[in-house]
């Protein structure tokens, strides 16, 4: 029975001993309270509403086409018609290349996003790398993007310890 307990209590001993020390932090917290992001923000959607003004153009004139060829249609020659659908068909292309030209999956806008953001996300990573080496933190979770994380204590959340190590709060 002694034999039992001993290997319990060294069991529990061990275990304690690498024991791991997990912190949280808030992203959204944390990034709404660097003016440089929301600066970053306010130049994004500017050049979106700007690239959005491009394509709606585009979108206005081809829809024009359109409406002129529908009212026309009539009074049109075979190769007339071909003419005018041909037109409508590059202005929408036109209007949909540079959509995703400016909006797609690697488009300007997430080259800019990237440009714009990756200092400051570069910024917050290397002051939580700070944090967690000098106060032997083993992991750090998101909990703003973490949605299994049902409750995590306040006495874990190191996003002021972020925001103060980079010079803000």
């Amino acid at each position: 029975m002694r034999k039992i307990l001993l290997i319990i209590a060294l069991a529990c001993f061990s275990t304690g001993l690498y024991a791991q020390k997990y912190v949280t932090v808030d992203m959204e917290y944390i990034l709404k309270n660097i003016p440089a992001y929301e600066r970053a923000n306010e130049q994004l959607n500017q050049q979106s509403k700007r690239w959005q003004g491009e394509i709606e153009e585009l979108v206005q004139k081809a829809e024009n086409l359109y409406k002129q060829y529908q009212s026309e249609s009539a009074f049109l020659s075979d190769e007339q018609r071909a003419e005018r659908e041909d037109a409508i068909l590059a202005a929408e292309k036109e209007a949909s290349e540079l959509k995703r030209t400016y909006f797609g999956p690697t488009g300007e806008l997430y080259k800019k996003r990237e440009s714009l953001m990756a200092p400051i996300q570069e910024e917050i990573y290397n002051a939580v790398k700070e944090i967690c080496e000098l106060k032997k933190y083993t992991m750090v979770i998101d909990r703003s993007s973490a949605g299994s994380i049902i409750y995590s204590a306040p006495s874990i959340d190191i996003s002021s310890d972020v925001l103060t190590k980079l010079g803000y709060n």
